[in-house]
């Protein structure tokens, strides 16, 4: 596998309130009507945070076949289109601790250019796949609308932890993503 040579420039931003499980597959939903082959989609996001979840709404965008669950003891999970779309291709790096070398193992540069490959926890793992991909980060809100520690959230300890209620950035980088507009609000 051949990494690009040159980091990708941010070329697009966006920042939401998700405030229940069904936003953040909605959210997703919205974001597979942007998703063409050969697009990466990293996320970001602490155990619950809601990646998964995400991703079952890209799933459903897409019309892909098969339920979407967390492929984390597996790694990765393929599923077909049903429409003649795109496959969607839902890694789970969070058991793999090497970076792009471990990552090669999964074929991902032969599934990129035909599918859409969503992985979490890719972090510090993928970014070298491609110049062109989309980062999702997800932060849980606590009580006073902080994500956990926040300066404002140790301040106050963090109350009502068990909220749904998230804070979304999505962040394109490299030139596929250059005047996209990403869903906001």
């Amino acid at each position: 596998m051949e990494a690009p040579h040159s980091p990708a420039a941010e070329y697009s931003a966006a920042h939401l309130a998700v405030d229940s499980a069904e936003e953040m597959r909605d959210l997703g939903r919205r974001l597979a009507a942007l998703l063409r082959p050969g697009d990466l989609v990293m996320l970001t996001g602490e155990l619950g945070a809601g990646k998964t979840t995400l991703t079952r709404g890209l799933g459903e965008g897409l019309g892909v076949r098969g339920a979407v669950t967390s492929p984390t003891f597996v790694i990765a999970r393929v599923h077909p289109s049903l429409s003649g779309g795109p496959a969607l291709v839902h890694v789970d790096a969070y058991r793999l601790g090497g970076g792009l070398d471990e990552m090669e193992d999964l074929d991902l540069d032969v599934s990129l250019p035909d599918s859409v490959v969503v992985v979490e926890w890719g972090d510090g793992k993928v970014e070298e796949l491609s110049d062109d991909r989309l980062h999702v980060v997800i932060h849980r809100v606590v009580g006073n609308g902080t994500v956990p520690g926040d300066a404002a959230d140790t301040a106050d300890g963090g109350a009502d932890d068990a909220d749904d209620r998230r804070r979304v950035t999505l962040t394109g980088y490299g030139s596929r993503w250059s005047g996209v507009d990403l869903p906001t609000g």
